[in-house]
């Protein structure tokens, strides 16, 4: 007995109704690893760039604002960039006139023109990646946030080459889940972590950091994780704000958040 069309119209769209949601859900799939890897994310507090302090002339991600935070015993998270002439530093904003006053870009220098800046009230310096690492030399756990929108490869393989004789805890992690992804197939031993929220980006943050406005659809994809069929995390760091719905859903994932 054939169907009549509103019949075989509901059954259609029912199917597709699941395979949609099926496919949404396998798209944001993570990749669990042991606890014993991951408790140390969530065993003391997290120095953001570093423990800096406007009032006390400490700079966001300087040696002086790691070196506080070691003394405290406290994770740091600091962002690696590359300049233009492929040298590794920390370094958040792609813009350096929030911090320096300059309408230029941090990849459009290269490192000697950015050795010769120092932050306001401050003798300190954007420093090199290596020079960090060789400052905290594994007393406390690094979370490293790589700053790449371009293409991925070079800053990813020149971080792996610098961290491959580091004998200290860390972890990377990224906005973008191309460079979660590299990690994932060039590193898989390496702790890998996917950064998202709901990247709305304010006037000032476009004008004195740099940040790039994202089209529509692709905060969709991002701010929902439907890229982690590539990158697979092992945790996931999001912009929460208080938002519990979404904190709730994240931790389906079963990984870290």
């Amino acid at each position: 007995m054939w169907l009549n069309k509103p019949v075989l119209f509901a059954i259609i769209f029912t199917l597709l109704v699941a395979c949609g949601f099926i496919m949404f859900n396998c798209a944001k799939k993570a990749e669990r690893v042991s606890a014993d890897r991951t408790k140390w994310l969530t065993s003391t507090l997290i120095a953001h760039r570093g423990m800096h302090s406007e009032s006390e002339n400490i700079p966001e991600n300087t040696l002086s604002a790691f070196a506080r935070a070691i003394e405290n015993g406290y994770i740091i998270e600091l962002d690696v960039a590359m300049t233009k002439d492929k040298k590794l530093v920390v370094y958040h904003d792609k813009k350096l006139k929030r911090l320096f006053g300059l309408e230029a870009y941090l990849s459009e220098m290269d490192y000697s023109e950015l050795a010769e800046l120092r932050f306001a009230n401050s003798p300190e310096k954007i420093p090199l990646f290596e020079e960090v690492l060789a400052l905290v030399n594994g007393q406390v756990p690094l979370l490293i946030e790589i700053k790449n929108e371009g293409a991925v490869v070079e800053l990813e393989s020149k971080l792996y080459d610098q961290l491959k004789s580091y004998s200290g805890q860390y972890a990377i992690q990224s906005f973008n889940p191309y460079s979660v992804a590299w990690f994932r197939k060039n590193a898989p031993e390496v702790l890998r972590g996917q950064l998202s929220g709901s990247f709305e980006v304010s006037d000032y943050d476009v004008e004195y950091a740099g940040t790039t406005r994202l089209p529509w659809y692709q905060k969709i994809l991002l701010s929902n994780l439907l890229l982690n069929f590539e990158s697979r995390p092992n945790f996931i760091a999001y912009e929460i704000n208080n938002n519990i719905d979404k904190l709730n859903s994240l931790r389906k994932l079963d990984v870290p958040v």
